[in-house]
């Protein structure tokens, strides 16, 4: 499996991704907004698009569809129930399915509801999986749930899927907000030693040539996987007083995401 990972370069900071076969050339595009630079890195591979992958239905993921469709005359996948938003949907993906690229390439569909009702996540089945997660999880951060979400879903998606992905999953998320949320996660958790690591190298990244994170570096810079940490809890304290002496993960978490909602 070869992973191309495009940056747009717009004000969304949005990731777009071709996964390709090796063997057959054939590649399967995730999320490709931007459809020029997604057609002008497959034409520089030799790959021929034959698949369209959305993580979910927001505009910001969906937009390039029509362009790249009538580019590559490829069908789009995206989760089942959301035929009526992506009204370009030629296949529903449920959990446990699989999207087959070439000869060597199969990713299994996730149902990671939480940013939307139905959105996807796709693991590699790779020696080293990859996990294209949308906007469920970012580098150091969690999905926002404004746009037909439920952050109680968003803690069930994480705590009950994405938390048991093996250590070493590569992280392929929707957008470059790692900057951003590594400096909430010192917010929340000042004594974060990776955190405060590297927040001045992502300052600097090139995100044309982005770091690419494991579920091993997320549990220990995204605020998002610590839930149990007494750093976390005491500041988290501070913001809401009313925290029991020893709060569950969930009540952390969803506390978290709303101090993040106005951060």
């Amino acid at each position: 499996m070869i992973v191309e990972q495009i940056w747009t370069a717009n004000s969304g900071r949005n990731f777009n991704y071709l996964i390709a076969c090796p063997e057959t050339g054939e590649a399967l595009a995730v999320d490709p907004l931007d459809h020029e630079k997604c057609l002008a890195a497959a034409k520089a591979k030799g790959w021929k698009i034959t698949q369209i992958l959305n993580t979910h239905e927001h505009r910001d993921h969906t937009g390039g569809n029509q362009q790249m469709i009538a580019a590559t005359k490829a069908p789009v996948l995206a989760h089942a129930n959301a035929k009526d938003k992506i009204p370009e949907m030629s296949r529903g993906l449920r959990a446990g399915d699989v999207i087959k690229v070439g000869k060597t390439v199969e990713l299994e569909c996730l149902d990671t509801p939480g940013h939307t009702m139905s959105h996807i996540c796709v693991r590699s089945h790779t020696d080293t999986p990859a996990l294209f997660c949308g906007d469920t999880l970012f580098n150091a951060g969690a999905g926002n749930c404004h746009n037909g979400g439920h952050p109680n879903e968003l803690y069930n998606t994480f705590a009950a899927q994405l938390a048991r992905l093996p250590e070493h999953t590569l992280i392929y998320p929707g957008h470059d907000y790692i900057a951003r949320n590594l400096a909430f996660t010192l917010d929340r958790e000042p004594d974060n030693a990776k955190a405060k690591e590297m927040l001045p190298q992502m300052e600097r990244q090139d995100p044309s040539k982005a770091l690419v994170t494991t579920l091993a570096v997320e549990r220990e810079i995204n605020t998002f996987f610590r839930l149990t940490s007494p750093s976390v809890i005491k500041r988290l304290r501070e913001a809401f007083p009313d925290l029991p002496d020893n709060p569950d993960p969930k009540t952390v978490f969803l506390r978290l995401r709303e101090l993040r909602n106005r951060w």
